[in-house]
């Protein structure tokens, strides 16, 4: 099988990655409940993971690194820890359904939204961002890239914007963190909410949210902790105030080798590939008749995915003759994102993304590309 849906999930992890894992379920006891060695040694694992993810994201304090077991706990975390009624929240019409439903719940709790508009490419403006500021906008939350597109969102200047008129700005890093670079400080983040198992190349089951010193979120689950048993309300002291239970240990294991992965291979470098393929493939499907691709490739400052349809056929019936004849693994229809699909206008048909590892190669894109040319030709 060819594998494409990287975008989703990245099916091929390296070796280092697996061999942690299997190394913690052999080894690894539970974090913070005792003395003895397998727990202290799920600890030292844990932390080494969040001082790597703060270092790669620049975050300051490693404290501040907050596991969960995706980004969309995350965002949630966030986005109901920090905003309550009465307050305004601004977003894009790119967003996944892990910054939209938390949101639309805060909205029946009183938070007023708005939305800055994407164009018939998936291009939001920045400068929409600040034109929606009003008295009471309390937060600005955002992807760093679409996962229907690639569209890559100048966060730093969304950032910027945030920290000009005292919002807190929360962003969604999925399609981003550990290809692309970002650097909280800089670029004005206050909560960095990341996912492990795309390309950080870690287990399902993993992901979190660095936040900036000075930030106080609302926990959204409360419960064991490991310490300060009998107080009755949870420790508010980071990272314990948003880790109530049992870490995923194991999985936080896959996730300190894959930064480590990330490190030793260089993102540049990750990058560089995968745009690579990624541009190899736009490039080979382009010109095909009846096959319209969505999204901006003014220029190649994007994630690697490519988002496509063949003539009126619905993106399902495409991608599963992808999966049947020719072995390729997509995905279609609507990407739980529904605001993206109807500024793209493909609510009825969905698109058929194709998203590209490190671990993919030039000959495996180049039977992709002849995949679609026969399809659009029949």
């Amino acid at each position: 099988m060819i594998y494409l849906d990287n975008a989703a999930t990245t099916l091929h992890k390296p070796k280092m990655v697996i061999d942690a894992v299997v190394k913690a379920l052999e080894s690894l006891g539970n974090c913070a409940r005792g003395t003895y060695e397998s727990s202290l040694q799920a600890g030292r694992t844990i932390y080494d993971a969040r001082e790597k993810a703060a270092s790669l994201f620049g975050c300051k304090q490693a404290d501040h690194v907050v596991f969960t077991a995706n980004s969309t706990e995350a965002l949630n975390m966030a986005i109901q820890g920090l905003v309550v009624s009465g307050d305004h929240v601004i977003s894009s019409d790119l967003e996944h359904n892990s910054v939209l439903r938390p949101l639309y719940l805060m909205e029946k709790r009183g938070v007023e939204l708005s939305f800055v508009k994407a164009d018939k490419d998936g291009k939001i403006e920045i400068v929409d961002f600040e034109k929606l500021i009003k008295e009471n906008t309390k937060m600005i939350v955002c992807t760093h890239a679409s996962n229907v597109t690639g569209n890559v969102v100048d966060i730093a200047n969304v950032g910027a914007i945030a920290r000009k008129h005292g919002l807190f700005f929360v962003v969604d890093a999925s399609q981003t963190a550990g290809v692309i670079p970002i650097d909280m400080e800089s670029m004005g983040i206050d909560v960095l909410c990341f996912t492990g198992h795309k390309s950080m190349m870690a287990p399902q089951g993993t992901g979190g949210l660095c936040v900036r010193e000075g930030i106080v979120i609302r926990p959204l689950v409360v419960g064991g902790s490991g310490i300060r048993t009998y107080e009755k309300e949870h420790p508010a002291n980071y990272p314990t105030a948003l880790e109530a239970g049992t870490l995923n240990g194991h999985g936080i294991a896959g996730l300190d080798a894959g930064i480590t992965f990330i490190n030793q291979t260089g993102m540049a470098n990750i990058y560089e590939k995968e745009i690579r393929l990624a541009r190899r493939f736009y490039e080979g499907v382009k010109g095909i008749p009846e096959v319209v691709i969505y999204g901006d490739f003014s220029n190649w400052n994007r994630a690697p995915i490519i988002s496509l349809n063949i003539g009126e056929y619905d993106s399902s019936e495409v991608s599963d003759e992808l999966s049947e004849r020719f072995e390729i693994a997509t995905r279609p229809g609507a990407h739980c994102a529904p605001r993206m699909h109807e500024a793209l206008k493909t609510v009825e048909q969905g698109v058929v993304r194709f998203s590209f590892s490190y671990f993919n190669t030039d000959e495996e894109v180049d039977v992709a590309i002849q995949a679609v040319r026969t399809l659009a030709e029949e």
